[in-house]
């Protein structure tokens, strides 16, 4: 259990085939100051928006589908809020689901730390390390495809990541 901690999300969807490999559960994490030009989900900029709820109903949810792969991560930005998104992937994890993360910062930029916060960038390290699959990079609409693998611009990487480290990189 997660303690009755809390998340601010956009919205969820339970099953879907396009946020990543296989059959998967999407959190839209709410909350992102990139606003990007052309972004796919602006509802989710507002830090202030949507709804906050309980990790553990989250989590609830996840067990009541056998035939989920994987949780994908998404935004909004789920790196401006780490801890959370650590108990998701944490909780994924205990169910033998893999974790796919969305983040409009790159690799290196959350190594390097994203917040003033020293805690805060150490949960978002953690969310590395709990995440197996990463896309990174801001969406740039100059370099928009239509042909990419889970990703919306040619900027962006896909990333397989193991206990945090890039282990390979999708050039499709």
């Amino acid at each position: 259990m997660s303690q009755d901690k809390k998340i601010r999300i956009a919205g969820i969807i339970e099953e879907s085939i396009v946020d990543g490999p296989g059959f998967r559960f999407v959190v839209f994490t709410q909350g992102c100051k990139r606003h990007c030009k052309g972004c796919h989900n602006e509802e989710t900029w507002d830090l202030d928006g949507g709804k906050i709820v309980s990790i553990d109903e989250i989590l609830n949810k996840l067990d009541e589908n056998p035939l989920l792969d994987g949780i994908t991560l998404s935004g909004g930005e789920p790196f401006l809020q780490p801890d959370a998104c650590c108990e998701l992937a944490k909780g994924a994890k205990e169910r033998g689901l893999d974790v796919m993360t969305y983040t409009g910062f790159t690799y290196e930029e959350i190594l390097e730390g994203v917040d003033e916060s020293e805690a805060v960038n150490e949960a978002g390290r953690k969310l590395l390390q709990l995440t197996d699959i990463l896309v990174d990079g801001s969406f740039v609409i100059e370099k928009k495809s239509l042909n990419l693998m889970f990703r919306g611009s040619s900027n962006q990487r896909l990333l397989y990541l193991k206990d945090g480290r890039i282990i390979k990189e999708s050039k499709d």
